[in-house]
């Protein structure tokens, strides 16, 4: 690469706008389907997207919620990213964000707002964005029901996808995922006096109990099945009538995931007159190694050319926005964003010292792949 050979030091000249923008951002409460909070954060993103982009986003209402897209007229490379998080309303007033040393928490802070902030930046040290596509959505913490559609869209006309979630704590991005699935498995028993002829009652309670036990037992080697949110009853003297549980499956393969679903479709009640009805299936399929490898060897290239610290490429339980792009075939590499950890839990935390290289990398990685002579995808051989 020509012209780019003092691009760390250009990113570590922005880290205290990063970091202010980081702490706006996280300030500006973005909770799930929170149409109200998300709008006013969506505005706050808009401002920043098209300074970066030099061209004005669509703001893309879908079920209610707004999603931002800066397109591009020939898109060869697409920037996607989320800035809904899994906090509820209110969180930043008892955590709000904070830099400790190099270390910055708060609501949101590692997934994936610092990525964000990250990519923006990298925007920025771009000569020429003409040919970037940017999809920041607000339902990707919800499973992405409504902007699945849109990603995929964009993706189909893209030559390759740069995801912002978050790296790993030691900075390795993500070159695998496994695939999830969400369902929801209600019983219906018959309700009565719980005390006077609880006998007349069928309890939609102890047959869930004996669907969780057996659900569990759907687990195999690398693939979980995990019953979470339970709900059962309405009176402490009434025997249950309905009683339901959500179950998330993880696995590596399309295989897994498809013989998880075949056995809980079917699941057969143990009481007599208790049935049972589940609905859901998968929301996404995995993501193979085999889309993101020749990524991950460009990314390494643009590290060793730069000075950067060396990267890897690891493979990640949880799933995301990625797993849609690559189920596509469009070569994608994910984790590009802030190193960190914890996400989804109080103590989730970016490491702001980090910040630059990570800027540095996305930056040098999409100008590499712009370089390419007909696409991006001539520059994927390794």
């Amino acid at each position: 690469m020509t012209g780019v050979s003092d691009m760390w030091g250009q990113a570590r000249d922005r880290l205290p706008g990063m970091t202010a923008r980081l702490r706006d951002l996280v300030g500006c409460e973005s909770p799930p389907g929170a149409a109200g909070q998300l709008a006013a954060c969506a505005d706050l993103l808009e401002n920043w997207g098209n300074a970066a982009l030099g061209r004005p986003a669509r703001r893309v209402w879908l079920d209610g919620l707004p999603h931002l897209l800066w397109p591009a007229v020939h898109q060869r490379v697409l920037l996607l990213g989320h800035y809904d998080t899994v906090w509820p309303p209110g969180t930043v007033r008892d955590w709000p964000f904070a830099v400790t040393g190099t270390v910055a928490t708060g609501p949101g802070v590692c997934d994936m707002k610092a990525g964000i902030v990250q990519m923006l930046a990298a925007v920025e040290l771009l000569p020429d964005p003409s040919q970037v596509g940017f999809l920041l959505t607000c339902d990707e913490e919800s499973g992405s029901p409504a902007s699945r559609p849109l990603i995929e869209q964009q993706a189909a006309r893209s030559g390759a996808v740069l995801v912002g979630e978050p790296s790993t704590e030691s900075g390795h991005v993500k070159i695998a995922r496994k695939g999830g699935s969400v369902y929801r498995v209600t019983v219906r028993g018959r309700a009565a006096h719980a005390g006077v002829e609880p006998h007349r009652g069928v309890n939609a309670g102890v047959e869930l109990a004996h669907q969780l036990l057996g659900v569990g037992t759907l687990a195999a080697d690398g693939t979980s099945v995990t019953p979470t949110v339970l709900t059962a009853g309405t009176m402490t003297n009434v025997v249950p009538e309905v009683a339901v549980m959500h179950v998330d499956v993880r696995a590596w393969s399309r295989d897994e995931l498809h013989r998880v679903d075949d056995a809980l479709r079917a699941l057969v009640p143990r009481l007599p007159g208790a049935s049972i009805v589940v609905e859901g299936g998968v929301n996404r399929y995995p993501m193979p190694e085999a889309v993101a490898r020749p990524l991950l060897h460009q990314a390494q290239a643009v590290t060793a050319e730069l000075g950067l610290p060396a990267i890897d490429g690891t493979y990640a339980a949880g799933a995301s926005d990625a797993n849609f792009t690559a189920a596509l075939g469009v070569p994608t590499l994910d984790g590009l964003g802030g190193v960190g950890g914890h996400p989804h839990a109080r103590g989730e935390y970016v490491d702001l010292a980090r910040a630059p290289e990570r800027v540095a990398l996305l930056t040098g990685l999409i100008r590499r792949l712009l370089a390419a002579r007909d696409h991006p995808l001539t520059a994927l051989a390794p």
